[in-house]
């Protein structure tokens, strides 16, 4: 079933029109994260020549919002409406007795840096880094498979080690710390965009299986297959799986790392994986992220969902985004309707209390475009005074991915109201409008032009 993975993806990308293919030489260390910047990292390319590798590459795939509508079958006005959909109503994988992921297995003799076309990004990162591998592991007390993008950083020969940010993960490898055990991982390269967005749920807070997230959301069950040697499963149209374990009590030096908001991450320990099996497709396609930009906007679009459902109970919302230019998670924009005097603000204080990472909020009426910089601006320019219409919340839990946040362990908050103002006679704010302007066909006028 090749609609499912990242083949069918690049064939999606090819019929849109969508895909560049670079069939020029290419250097993975700085080069080739140089050309996925050029382009904003917001359109999808596939590299079919790497210098010293015959695999191609592809970068890129999951940088653009509408990507996710149209391949998903989404549309802006529904997405948050299936996404809640999808998570209250996880539906049954199906296991496959074989996949194209185990045409090749290799046991032995592993170095994966030799292997693969594994890009270093920045001129400080520590080593080259996997920055899209989806990392599998299996909960020790219920046996529930968690999945989630982890920055995985080449260590040499058969070894990465393993940033494990969450709270969950974390404790999965403390209780086989514990009991001197190893834990079991694998790695998962080359996907689509469904399960990339089904491995930003929260386990934790949602407590669902995401696989079975990832089968509501694309309508039919994600095809798994059971790795060659580790208990777990991963996509059967994967285009790479590394297995293996994280060994008890081995950590080493991670980092520094070109991060969020283009800082570098610091430097600690963190445990390691060794990797025991290669599989892979035959002429397997290396999938690569360019650090912190595909990864977190799809992570925004599940904190679009979250954020909808705080701030629903003290407005009628319109629509959210939160916004690529504040990472993803930082910057916020809530349009609601038909506000009364006192709503916009309790909407920023249902806002900001909905995650810690979110920092700055700004409220405006549905006439505003939110996923326009200069309709957003214009909106806190004639309709925000600073004296009534601002919120701040000095010190309050803030994200360690904000490196102002680090100097003293906590954040201060901001919303600003830019809703209409309502005059003494009641009356509200009207834009000026040209009837027609949206449709206009501006190529009549200026033929090759749209």
């Amino acid at each position: 079933m090749e609609r499912q993975m990242l083949r069918a993806t690049l064939e999606a990308f090819r019929k849109r029109g969508d895909l560049k293919v670079c069939q020029t030489e290419v250097d993975p260390i700085f080069e080739l994260g140089a050309v996925l910047k050029y382009y904003r990292n917001e359109v999808p390319i596939l590299f079919e020549r790497i210098k010293g590798y015959q695999m191609p590459v592809a970068g890129a795939i999951f940088g653009e919002r509408s990507a996710y509508y149209d391949l998903m079958g989404m549309t802006p006005e529904n997405r948050l409406f299936k996404m809640m959909a999808s998570v209250a109503n996880p539906q049954p994988t199906r296991l496959l007795p074989n996949g194209p992921v185990k045409e090749n297995i290799v046991t032995s003799r592993i170095d994966l840096q030799r292997m693969f076309p594994i890009p270093k990004f920045h001129e400080d990162d520590s080593s080259t880094y996997l920055t899209s591998g989806i990392v599998v592991l299996k909960d020790p007390e219920t046996g529930q498979t968690h999945i989630s993008v982890r920055r995985l950083q080449i260590n040499g020969g058969n070894e990465v080690s393993v940033l494990v940010a969450s709270p969950l993960a974390q404790r999965q490898y403390a209780q086989m710390e514990a009991q001197n055990r190893p834990l079991e991982i694998a790695i998962v390269l080359g996907y689509d965009h469904t399960l990339l967005l089904a491995s930003q749920i929260s386990s934790e807070v949602y407590g669902v299986d995401k696989y079975q997230v990832d089968s509501a959301m694309r309508g039919e069950p994600l095809e798994l297959v059971k790795c060659h040697s580790v208990d777990l499963e991963v996509p059967a149209y994967a285009e790479i799986v590394l297995e293996g374990i994280m060994p008890p009590h081995k950590r080493k030096p991670e980092g520094p790392f070109g991060e969020l908001m283009g800082y570098y991450g610091g430097v600690g320990p963190h445990p390691v994986a060794e990797i025991k099996t290669v599989m892979h497709r035959n002429q397997a396609i290396f999938l690569t992220a360019f650090p912190c930009r595909e990864e977190h906007l799809s992570n925004g679009l599940i904190r679009e969902m979250e954020l909808y459902n705080a701030v629903k109970l003290m407005a009628d919302v319109a629509d959210v985004n939160v916004t690529v230019s504040g990472g993803c998670r930082f910057h916020a924009v809530v349009a609601i309707r038909n506000a009364r005097p006192g709503q916009a603000k309790s909407a920023i204080l249902a806002a900001l209390g909905s995650n810690k990472d979110l920092k700055h909020v700004v409220i405006v009426d549905d006439d505003v475009n939110i996923y326009s910089h200069d309709d957003v601006e214009a909106a806190i320019a004639t309709r925000f005074q600073a004296s009534r219409d601002l919120v701040v919340i000095p010190d309050a839990i803030g994200s360690g991915l904000d490196p102002s946040n680090s100097l003293r362990g906590v954040t201060d908050k901001m919303g600003l109201d830019a809703t209409r103002p309502t005059d003494e006679n009641g009356q509200r704010f009207h834009r000026a409008v040209i009837p027609g302007y949206e449709k206009i066909d501006i190529s009549r006028y200026f033929p090759g032009e749209n």
